[in-house]
């Protein structure tokens, strides 16, 4: 799978890039608004592969947060990478995340080809995965945990989930170690696993 590229562009358009890697050009599909530089100047992405029947697709995000919400819109049923994009291209991942998690079916019925039945669906399904209406950062403003940087809170935050912990006990567990100098992914994991386990927070910290 083609997960990461780093090249330069070699074309761009509204909603694509091709990126040359070593003479290979790769098209990518993207967002309008994706912050691509400009033709000969180097770029990279992350990306997600697609693959059909009839055709492999890659879509490319600069931030990793939004392959990530890219990649989870992708598990809805009737969702596909066209309207997963539709979505990204419309809100930033932040409001996405806020709007699943808060149930704002006006929000994301603003995005084109997002009726209310599939809005509905969206927050039945990905509720849980996104969190409530204020873990799209976590709750917290940054440098609370980790040093500041939002992507550690947010691989521990998807890394916690992905082991079966809901939203909210993710939620209080990284509430708890908003004092954390963490600054590894592994390290505030490990800490937060100490809190969810039943630690006390003085034994999170060590």
């Amino acid at each position: 799978m083609i997960a990461h590229l780093r090249g330069r562009v070699a074309h761009r358009d509204t909603t694509s890039v091709v990126v040359d890697v070593g003479g290979v050009g790769y098209l990518v599909h993207v967002t309008p608004g994706e912050r691509i530089p400009a033709r000969g100047e180097p770029v990279e992405l992350h990306t997600s592969l697609q693959v059909r029947e009839e055709s492999m697709t890659l879509f490319g995000f600069a931030e990793r947060t939004s392959l990530r919400l890219f990649e989870l819109l992708l598990g809805s049923s009737g969702v596909g990478p066209k309207l997963a994009l539709a979505a990204l291209g419309t809100h930033r991942p932040d409001v996405l995340r806020t709007a699943i998690g808060g149930a704002d079916i006006a929000t994301l019925t603003q995005v084109p080809g997002i009726g209310k039945k599939v809005a509905e669906r969206l927050v039945l399904e990905l509720k849980d995965k996104v969190g409530g209406p204020l873990d799209g950062d976590l709750g917290l403003v940054a440098g609370d945990v980790g040093g500041g940087d939002p992507g550690l809170r947010a691989e521990v935050r998807d890394a916690l989930l992905a082991l079966g912990y809901s939203s909210s006990e993710v939620q209080a567990a990284l509430r708890a170690l908003e004092a954390s100098e963490a600054s590894t992914t592994p390290d505030l994991l490990r800490q937060a696993l100490r809190v969810l386990g039943g630690g006390a927070l003085d034994g999170a910290r060590s």
